[in-house]
């Protein structure tokens, strides 16, 4: 479905040279302009390679410890072919790797960085547009953020999925099915050569997830929300079909700096709204709720977790896919892919939003098949008719958190118990197996300092394993509350991102183990069953905790990080309450 310059529509009035934004480096007659001439000659280039044409900055977000992006060496050459076959000149630009696997105590804890470090090398560099490559989690959200701060002409390239995994003559799935056959080994059901053969086959070529977790389910919001071509979210990494969209992407975005195209011109509230919907129809991770948060605050709009809710209730899950389904990412391209996708949904999206194509959402979807349609189910036959996404308020929740109903089983979806607290993640890894633990499969595991400042940087420890001895009766799950996310691979009824979190004083700090909490999901309730008057009590104890951090980005971090209601972006980052002017705020002079 990805799309040539071709079949776009005639474009707007496109820039003159002297317009271009790297004018101001290599066109202007004067000593700094020299400098940059003869700098970019030693190196290796041409006048002729750049003068009066667009400088394509691409932002690559490969390195030797990030596996879903590996084939980033590539694609960056496929990139840079399309950038020289339209007339532009590339300008490869590394930025920091968030490699989820690899990254502690969590990549979300650099998300930011990333974030500013795109912003500031656009900013500083003479970037007249950018194709920005990423996929593994957090660098979608990261380098969208930075991009729209800075509102240049900007494209965006995603990673794709790997292939399915194998084991048996049967398809794995990552995350979710390492967390099935982990509690299988904890149960004693499977030997250590099983899990071996799982660990040798579960992840076996470039890309990112295969299941729908946070990699899938962010670029397909971005794909929703028009800043990458139509089908390049769904295209699994080694097909050489994605191949060809990364010259495609690199192609598009020299025109689109000539029609001088940029994120403000296509972000919309509608725009948002169709990528929370696209996610809901999904079942996607539930850290799509912070990011498209933190995204849609950088661009001027004030998404929040009432409108998720709204959203949810009127948008049926139509992806067949794990953990709530029964596929992978590799047939959902088979399928028909995300335009298939989007096509089903209708009157549900809003078509007339435009996009990077220069198209509009609508135009680019048309004609979209489902070519399986167990895989992308109609409305009719939807895998859950609404509610793929709750937010939950209540005394223990004040400004909310949230649960994935699908993931869950059902008969948890109403549940009171009595609570097993665990102060901090290492207390929970040292007295989860614990024989003598006091706890059944009534009880709710209540994890807290796990936020965003307590963990630090909220990791994904959201799904709280099951103790042994509950593992060995053959229970899968239980109500689990923290303050932290899940990974999109997870799943269970797990109640997450509990704002404001624990560290700073919010409800989840005053729960003690014995406490009964009810979870209603029905009718969105999340509370302590404890009177005001023992909560005060409590309250009036309650010491804050020492700080994190000391110094470097650390400090910075816990200085300015907002609460997971409002995308943990940084408050001197967002632009909300007001669309910003002009980009970025304006920028300095070059002198």
């Amino acid at each position: 479905m990805t799309q040539d310059a071709s079949d776009r529509p005639a474009a707007r009035r496109r820039k003159t040279p002297e317009e271009l934004r790297s004018h101001r480096w290599y066109g202007v007659k004067d000593l700094r302009s020299f400098g940059h001439r003869s700098r970019t000659a030693q190196m290796g280039y041409h006048r002729s390679d750049y003068a009066g044409k667009p400088v394509i900055a691409i932002i690559n977000t490969w390195s030797d410890i990030n596996p879903c992006h590996t084939h980033f060496k590539q694609r960056v050459e496929e990139v840079k072919r399309g950038i020289w076959q339209a007339g532009g000149f590339p300008v490869e630009m590394p930025a920091i790797s968030l490699s989820e696997p690899f990254q502690k105590p969590t990549t979300m804890l650099y998300r930011n960085l990333l974030a500013m470090e795109t912003e500031e090398l656009l900013r500083s560099y003479p970037a007249d547009g950018c194709v920005l490559m990423g996929g593994c989690d957090k660098t979608t959200p990261a380098l969208i953020m930075g991009a729209v701060s800075m509102n240049l002409p900007a494209i965006f390239m995603p990673a794709g999925p790997m292939l399915r995994g194998d084991y048996k003559g049967g398809f794995l799935g990552s995350g979710s099915d390492t967390w099935k056959y982990w509690a299988e080994l904890r149960a004693g059901n499977i030997t250590e050569r099983d899990w071996q053969e799982v660990e040798d086959g579960i992840a076996r070529s470039p890309g990112h997830c295969m299941t729908m977790g946070t990699a899938s389910t962010m670029t397909s919001a971005t794909e929703a929300l028009g800043l990458c071509l139509p089908g390049s979210a769904s295209i699994p990494a080694p097909d050489a079909r994605h191949a060809q969209m990364a010259s495609l992407t690199g192609k598009r975005i020299v025109d689109m700096v000539w029609e001088d195209l940029k994120p403000s011109d296509l972000l919309t509230a509608a725009s948002f709204d169709n990528a929370v919907t696209t996610v809901l129809a999904l079942s996607g991770s539930t850290n799509a709720i912070v990011h498209l948060i933190a995204m849609a605050r950088r661009s001027g709009f004030d998404l929040d977790l009432d409108r998720f809710d709204a959203l949810a209730r009127r948008t049926p899950v139509l992806a067949n896919l794990r953990p709530s389904g029964r596929y992978l990412m590799e047939d959902f391209f088979y399928a028909g892919g995300l335009p298939a996708l989007l096509a089903q949904l209708g009157d549900l999206l809003d078509g007339t939003q435009r996009t990077v194509t220069g198209r509009t959402l609508a135009e680019n979807i048309a004609g979209a098949q489902v070519y399986n349609d167990d895989v992308i189910r109609s409305r009719d036959r939807a895998l859950v008719a609404g509610d793929g996404l709750a937010v939950l308020r209540g005394n223990l929740a004040p400004d909310g958190a949230v649960i994935k109903p699908p993931a869950a089983e059902a008969h948890l979806l109403t549940h009171t118990g009595p609570a097993v607290v665990f102060d901090d993640y290492n207390e929970m890894a040292a007295r989860i197996d614990d024989p003598a633990l006091d706890i059944d499969a009534d009880s709710v595991i209540v994890l807290r300092n796990a936020g965003p400042q307590g963990a630090p940087g909220m990791p994904e420890w959201g799904q709280l394993p099951i103790p042994k001895k509950l593992l060995e009766r053959g229970v899968r799950d239980m109500v689990r509350i923290s303050d932290a996310r899940m990974s999109g691979t997870s799943y269970g009824a797990c109640v997450l991102h509990v704002a404001p979190e624990s560290y700073v004083g919010g409800p989840l700090a005053l729960v003690r183990t014995g406490d009964r909490i009810e979870l209603d999901v029905p009718n969105r309730r999340l509370n302590l069953l404890v009177d005001d008057a023992e909560l005060a009590r409590r309250r009036a104890a309650w010491t804050p905790p020492p700080p994190k951090f000391e110094r470097g980005f650390g400090k910075l971090y816990l200085k300015h990080i907002s609460q997971a209601d409002k995308g943990c972006d940084f408050d001197f980052l967002e632009t909300v309450p007001a669309r910003p002017a002009a980009a970025g705020g304006g920028e300095p002079e070059i002198h």
